[in-house]
This record gives C-alpha cells, sequence and structure tokens, in this order.
C-alpha cells in the first residue's frame, strides 16, 4: 500500500558527512511518526532518531550532536543528516513510517529497503 524509497547511502571516511532521504508513496491518508534505524552486521536492528508529524526530535545516544533528523509533510519525506561520522556509524540504515492509509482509520507501518552506509579510512 506504501513504500518508501531511500537514498544518500554510501561510503565515507571517518569524520565525513551524509544526507540520507526517504520518500513515501502510495495510498497515503497521513503519515504520524517517522524515523531511522540501523543494523550493524552480527547486531540487531536499533533505532537511531524519530521524528513526529509536529516535529518533535527524538535521537539514540550515540548519535546525539552529529545527527539530525528532519521531514516536509508536503513532500512526504523524511531526511536524516549525518556529521562527524565514525567507523561505528556503518550499518544498513532504514527508513520507516506509521501511516493512516487514504479513507481509512486503521494505522500501518512501512519500512524502506535499507541503504548501506559505510565510514571507512
Amino acid at each position: 500500500q506504501v513504500q518508501l524509497v531511500e537514498s544518500g547511502g554510501g561510503l565515507v571516511q571517518p569524520g565525513g558527512s551524509l544526507r540520507l532521504s526517504c520518500a513515501a508513496s502510495g495510498n497515503i491518508g497521513t503519515l504520524y511518526d517517522m524515523g531511522w534505524y540501523r543494523q550493524a552486521p552480527g547486531k540487531q536492528r536499533e533505532p537511531v532518531a524519530t521524528i513526529t508529524r509536529e516535529g518533535t526530535t527524538n535521537y539514540a545516544e550515540p548519535v546525539k550532536g552529529r545527527f539530525t533528523i528532519s521531514r516536509d509533510n508536503a513532500k512526504n519525506a523524511v531526511y536524516l543528516q549525518m556529521n562527524s561520522l565514525k567507523p561505528e556509524d556503518t550499518a544498513v540504515y532504514y527508513c520507516n513510517t506509521d501511516v493512516r492509509l487514504r479513507f481509512m482509520t486503521t494505522r500501518l507501518t512501512s519500512w524502506g529497503q535499507g541503504t548501506q552506509v559505510t565510514v571507512s579510512s
């Protein structure tokens, strides 16, 4: 019903920056909380940052002060600006949204396909 398309991942040196983008499409009524999650090899998927429709943000402790999440409700998009990247930030990053479909009341959760971020010299 709803698809999330990500872009912006890649290879960067320690201390560098990347900006991830994720746009939602499909039978969208209203997008509620949106966020970014990541999963490193051999590790569980963990939340990185979330943002409400009104703009309230929440960050995981390891990325506070370095990452910034934002959204554009008119474009059905969410972004993650990543600065001062460290090797331990290397992971597959996934975007996520809670969504109410058009003409329906039930809320669903949708996930992106994931994009690789590698921080290495």
